[in-house]
């Protein structure tokens, strides 16, 4: 018998994958009318004209189930609520009514952030206008929504090391919409691993919240997966990531209250390890080598993967299971020892060299 908690964590999973599944169908055949179009050219790596769209059924997937929720939870009375659904659903409506500012923040940000991806989808924006932007959103979420980390260390800090987090995730699911279905794929796993670790820390509202965005993605990847039908765009990578990046922030990880050594506060870098490793290996390169690191190019460990002769599919699903493999280790972290938690660093790095070695330009043939 599946309890109202998880029931209600499942009904936005299967809410969000409803609603992005029906919106990314009509933006397929809406976009080539309006002339949204990904053409080839530059450091794109696709061959045909391909549409986009996924950002809008994403962002909108998202915004219309949370903005209903919030109404629900503003204008019916619990009592209404209570009775065909129950009590605890009825406290966690309520409980949602409780984060209504909190809530509209961090959906107005989304909202700033897909309208900067949709211009920049059809004119491309220099990275002195959006960079700034970026960060206008981030500290206004870590400021205005109270979505912070590290709060110990004093708000002014804690405002800054939250903004600095939001940034750098949401750039590097940016980053990582290089390839078919490598954005979506791997933001749906890192969004399924915060699902799980919220569970596992007896939240509710946050995991609910978390597995409506996954429903989202997941209902867009089904177009996306190698070969896409259709793209998201820096309309949906910059929500997905940004996205991901709150519900990190407000995912629990550890109750002081339990005794318990805080080793579940690296949770969000080892569920994130991959799409981290993958953004700071990339801007290094480029600032090696004088370039702008908001400059695209095909420097990726997906394009790497490809030189050493694997095709575009298996380099994709090989990165999943690189995702998969660190990001599991983070699910041992709640009830883990000293030596449990250093095992679990080792794994993470190990995995991580593995990308490193691969990463490494293949041996041309000699004459």
């Amino acid at each position: 018998m599946i309890g109202p908690e998880l029931a209600l964590v499942l009904a936005g999973g299967a809410c969000g994958l409803a609603a992005a599944s029906v919106l990314t169908v009509l933006m397929l055949r809406l976009s080539p009318r309006l002339g949204y179009v990904d053409r080839p050219g530059g450091h794109k790596s696709h061959r045909a004209p391909t549409p986009y769209g996924g950002g809008v059924a994403i962002f909108w997937a998202i915004g219309l189930p949370t903005a209903g929720a919030l109404l629900v939870a503003h204008l019916a009375p619990a009592a209404w609520i209570a009775g065909p659904f129950g009590q605890p659903v009825a406290d966690y409506v309520g409980g949602v009514g409780e984060r209504l500012w909190q809530t509209v923040i961090v959906l107005l940000g989304g909202g700033v952030l897909h309208a900067l991806g949709l211009v920049d989808d059809v004119r491309p924006l220099p990275p002195a206008v959006k960079l700034p932007v970026m960060l206008g959103v981030a500290v206004m979420t870590a400021w205005g929504g109270e979505v912070l980390l590290a709060e110990f260390t004093g708000r002014a800090a804690s405002v800054a090391l939250s903004a600095l987090w939001i940034v750098v995730i949401t750039n590097a699911f940016n980053f990582l919409d290089n390839m078919d279905g490598l954005s979506a794929g791997v933001g749906a796993i890192c969004l399924a691993l915060l699902v799980a670790c919220g569970l596992a820390a007896g939240q509710v509202l946050i995991p609910a919240w978390a597995c409506l965005m996954l429903g989202a993605v997941l209902g867009f990847l089904i177009f996306n997966f190698p070969p896409a039908r259709i793209f998201m765009g820096d309309a949906g990578s910059l929500v997905v990531g940004y996205m991901i990046a709150v519900v990190s922030i407000l995912t629990t990880y550890f109750d002081s209250g339990e005794g318990r050594a805080p080793y579940p506060l690296v949770m969000p870098l080892v569920v994130l390890a991959v799409p981290l490793y993958d953004f700071i290996t990339v801007v290094a390169i480029r600032l090696r080598e004088g370039r702008n690191p908001l400059f695209g190019d095909q420097r990726h460990f997906s394009h790497r993967l490809v030189e050493h002769g694997l095709s575009r599919r298996h380099a994709v699903l090989t990165i999943y299971l690189a995702t998969l493999a660190t990001g599991l280790t983070a699910t041992l972290l709640p009830m883990a020892s000293l030596r449990e938690t250093v095992t679990v660093a080792g794994i993470v790095l190990m995995v991580l060299a593995i990308i490193a070695i691969l990463e490494t330009p293949p041996r041309k043939d000699a004459g």
